[in-house]
């Protein structure tokens, strides 16, 4: 009765109203609406090479980790999940999913900063496919030539900046505030959020965000404020609204934003964001890709179908064609990268930090948007503003 409700507490709506459990011989796996449809077309074609029937069960992104942590103990749920390499902190410490020991075999034709986002404790635990982070996105009719220093960058957002006008060179919405996309402008000069243990884990309690370069990006965001480069406090629809009008040259943001600039008649580029006095500002990556069940009945049949089937140009292209992110895979990164926007963000890529996969990131937002906040108002210094949070989260996560 008890495993019972442990089960019916951790359902979820789906088409067939519950969860399936791993079968041997059989592969289950959990995709979201947006992958299901490629990821059953994949399935069939492994079962009529192989023989092995192939099952996707569509669940809400979302629900996914938070699914399995109750699915996987109580005997059920999938032998394969999709997700985000920020899951892996609570879904390694849970031991809720399998190392995958062929990565190492072939971790080479992965981009760098995918199989990092997947690693933990120097295990791989994710077959990354797909990459996605913020980049310099800029209107050729406007920037006929993206900058390559920031210097080069404050010179062209002078020129075309005329407030009165809402005409601007360059804008962000870093100090909304909005610490995902400030995070560049606070490893400009070498902020960190969390620095590493001896065996590559974060350490949560090594905390760098008030840095002596986290705090000298933090005056690299306020002078443009100061300066009135850029509005205090610019939302993410204004600044895309804006940019889509023709009136900004560049903004600093993600994939996301291209497809309503070219709906708009803009001409899009993407280039990386600026050195910094020779410092490369790195963004935060998002990766996801397949992870395997420590529950599953098939972890062998499992790493089969991801090495041998998944881990292939086509497969990638096919993932590509259905969700168009930046491939982690080289091969078909090569194929698709001819494509300049996607260049351009893959050179970010290249250069970035994977968004911390441990649990205790969860302490960090808030305090980090209060001091981004408090500084880019001018109420507090970037010092006070960035050492006060770095103590309100070692209060929150307890640290000596």
């Amino acid at each position: 009765m008890k495993r019972f409700l442990v089960v019916l507490l951790g359902l979820v709506v789906v088409a067939s109203g519950v969860i399936f459990a791993s079968e041997v011989g059989k592969l289950l796996i959990w995709a979201d609406e947006l992958r299901k449809p490629i990821i059953e077309d994949l399935g069939k074609q492994f079962t009529e090479l192989y023989g092995v029937p192939v099952e996707v069960q569509e669940m809400p992104f979302g629900d996914i980790r938070d699914k399995l942590s109750v699915a996987g103990p109580a005997g059920e749920g999938p032998d394969i999940i999709i997700g985000a390499h920020d899951w892996l902190g609570q879904l390694v410490a849970n031991g809720l999913i399998e190392p995958l020991n062929f990565m190492k075999e072939i971790k080479d034709k992965f981009v760098k900063t995918a199989i990092e986002a997947f690693t933990y404790g120097n295990k791989i635990y994710g077959l990354p496919y797909a990459t996605e982070a913020i980049g310099l996105i800029y209107n050729r009719k406007l920037v006929p030539t993206p900058p390559k220093t920031w210097k080069e960058l404050l010179e062209i957002a002078r020129k075309l900046t005329h407030p009165e006008k809402k005409e601007y060179g360059f804008l962000t919405q870093a100090s909304q505030p909005d610490p995902y996309h400030s995070f560049p402008f606070f490893t400009a000069y070498g902020g960190y959020i969390f620095g590493k243990n001896p065996d590559g884990t974060l350490n949560p309690c090594d905390i760098g965000l008030a840095s002596e370069g986290a705090i000298k990006g933090a005056y690299l965001l306020l002078d443009l404020l100061k300066e009135g480069l850029v509005p205090e406090g610019i939302d993410y629809q204004t600044m895309t609204s804006l940019f889509n009008e023709g009136k900004v040259g560049m903004i600093l943001t993600g994939p996301w934003a291209v497809a309503g600039a070219r709906n708009s008649g803009i001409d899009v580029g993407v280039a990386r964001i600026p050195t910094v006095e020779g410092h490369v500002p790195k963004p935060f990556v998002g990766v996801q890709g397949f992870m395997v069940s420590k529950f599953s009945k098939n972890k062998a049949l499992a790493a089969f179908f991801l090495k041998d089937y998944v881990a292939t140009k086509d497969t990638m292209l096919a993932l590509y064609e259905a969700d168009p992110r930046v491939p982690a895979y080289k091969p078909a990164l090569d194929v698709v990268a001819q494509d300049p926007i996607v260049e351009g963000f893959a050179e970010n890529i290249a250069v970035g930090i994977p968004m911390p996969a441990i649990p205790e990131m969860s302490a960090v937002w808030s305090a980090w948007a209060d001091a981004i906040t408090l500084f880019c108002s001018q109420k507090q210094s970037p010092e006070e503003a960035l050492e006060n949070a770095v103590m309100t989260i070692k209060k929150t996560l307890k640290c000596q």
